[in-house]
């Protein structure tokens, strides 16, 4: 299958299992759109080999790839255990202590130092993806917190510790993360995931510490929901944020897991109102991390993330150490590919607007720009062109038309080298360089003849045209023309 005949982008995770030049390739042939590096895992060293490989693969291949970082934040852990794993029994008394490591069998190390300034009586600590529940009875200090088991099992040490109902004083962003954040800006990364956002704040702190670094083009934004104040505070971050990703995971732990679905839904569709690309995370394909094929329930999954409206769907565990990295994207690929075939309540009506409600706002301060770019996707609806071709600098344009979700792919053209992979996490968009921009009719020209060039359009089709006049001073769209190529 051809990646340009997709609209739902595929984000892969690298790790032990696609570290390999050969694996890599092989991935990105089968219609890899973004290539997410975890900090919570990977060292420089091991970064920077793939840094090499990946390069190597888009001068060979002339793919555009998006590559992303993805910033480990606040995540809390269970230290060390002398006995590993330690037996926890409904109803048994435990204490909760702030430690590295603890030897004793009522005991449990928590890496975090403000637990007991943090928890209060009656709140749940959860571990190991909520396996595993405690209820706080008592704060004997700052160090040393008295609970109770709910939910018992077998608990080992470093698995991750949740506070669904706890305010913590953690700052989103860590000393590790500043580390990480000095190597990102040094690196290729067209964006960065914050974990475990609270509030917009956050994200505009990291804003701030991006563009401290003077980078030409500082990384985009994507907020991480995976907190429940989070969701109490998701139409400030998505105003903030450039992009959204819906964290299933920790989410679903934090949240009573009957809520998830509706919450997944909703800030979809917040986010496609906002022309700000969402991506959903977490157990896409679990049962492919040891097995060559996903369950019908999941294969489910994702098919009605597309019908949801998902911008991209992110691969974890099933690419980073997965025996199949290769087999489960060449399985997305197809299930995307043919539920878009068959999904038209997906794509923007010829009368309406598309089933999220996306359109012009009068209060927006790009108004005029905006209502270009909908008419363009109308018309291009209308007249059952093959594309919307577009020139953009910013990169507003490409965000906007995704928004209106239009069934003929969007090519965008410009000359700004950074948007050339990053806007492949956009629902829709597939870029191209061009750099002339002499006249409105010599570019149109010009880029349909690219197109033709690659056989993504033919003689006879129909496409649209939009662009800024005049074109050299690279405005906001201004103008539409429906054109036949010759």
């Amino acid at each position: 299958m051809s990646y340009y005949n997709r609209h739902v982008k595929i984000i892969a995770t690298i790790g032990p299992s696609c570290e390999d030049p050969e694996v890599l390739l092989k991935m990105i042939e089968a219609g890899v759109d973004v290539l997410r590096f975890n900090f919570s895992h990977a060292s420089y060293d091991e970064l920077d080999k793939v840094f090499e490989h990946i390069e190597k693969i888009k001068r060979e291949t002339g793919r555009r790839l998006a590559i992303m970082a993805d910033l480990q934040g606040p995540k809390i852990r269970v230290g060390l255990l002398e006995k590993s794993p330690i037996n926890l029994e409904p109803g048994q008394e435990v204490y909760l202590v702030v430690a590295e490591k603890s030897d004793k069998p009522n005991e449990i190390p928590i890496v975090y130092p403000h637990l007991g300034k943090d928890v209060k009586p009656g709140e749940e600590i959860l571990f190991d993806d909520g396996r595993i529940k405690v209820e706080v009875t008592e704060v004997l200090s700052n160090d040393r917190v008295k609970a109770k088991v709910i939910y018992g099992g077998n608990l080992y040490p470093k698995k991750g510790v949740n506070f669904p109902h706890t305010d913590l004083s953690v700052p989103a962003l860590t000393e590790k993360d500043l580390r990480d954040i000095e190597y990102i800006l040094q690196r290729p990364f067209h964006w960065v995931a914050l974990s475990f956002v609270r509030e917009a704040k956050e994200v505009r702190r990291l804003r701030e510490i991006l563009a401290e670094g003077k980078p030409e083009h500082p990384p985009r934004i994507i907020a991480k929901i995976e907190k429940p104040q989070a969701v109490e505070n998701i139409d400030e971050i998505i105003e903030e944020a450039d992009a959204i990703m819906i964290a299933r995971g920790d989410l679903g732990v934090e949240l009573p897991m009957e809520e998830l679905p509706i919450i997944q839904k909703r800030i979809i569709t917040k986010c496609i109102r906002k022309a700000k690309p969402v991506i959903v995370a977490t157990q896409i394909f679990e049962h492919m991390i040891n097995n060559p094929m996903p369950t019908r329930a999941e294969v489910n999954d994702v098919a009605n993330l597309i019908y949801d409206g998902a911008d991209a769907l992110m691969l974890s565990a099933e690419t980073s150490i997965g025996k199949y990295p290769v087999l489960v994207i060449e399985t997305i690929s197809k299930i995307i590919e043919t539920v878009e075939k068959e999904a038209e309540e997906i794509y923007l009506p010829v009368v309406g607007t598309n089933k999220w409600g996306s359109s012009p706002q009068k209060d927006s301060p790009t108004f005029l720009s905006d209502v270009v770019c909908y008419h363009a996707c109308k018309m291009a609806v209308e007249t059952d062109a093959k594309a919307i071709l577009s020139m953009t600098y910013s990169g507003y344009t490409a965000f906007q038309m995704s928004s209106y979700r239009p069934k003929p792919p969007i090519y965008v053209f410009t000359a700004n080298k950074f948007l050339l992979d990053a806007l492949n996490l956009v629902w829709g968009v597939r870029v191209f360089y061009y750099n002339k921009f002499e006249s409105t009719d010599q570019t149109i020209h010009d880029v349909q003849g690219i197109l033709k060039n690659l056989r993504l359009v033919k003689p006879t089709d129909v496409v649209v045209n939009t662009a800024s006049m005049p074109i050299q001073a690279r405005g906001r769209t201004n103008m539409v023309k429906i054109s036949v190529i010759e």
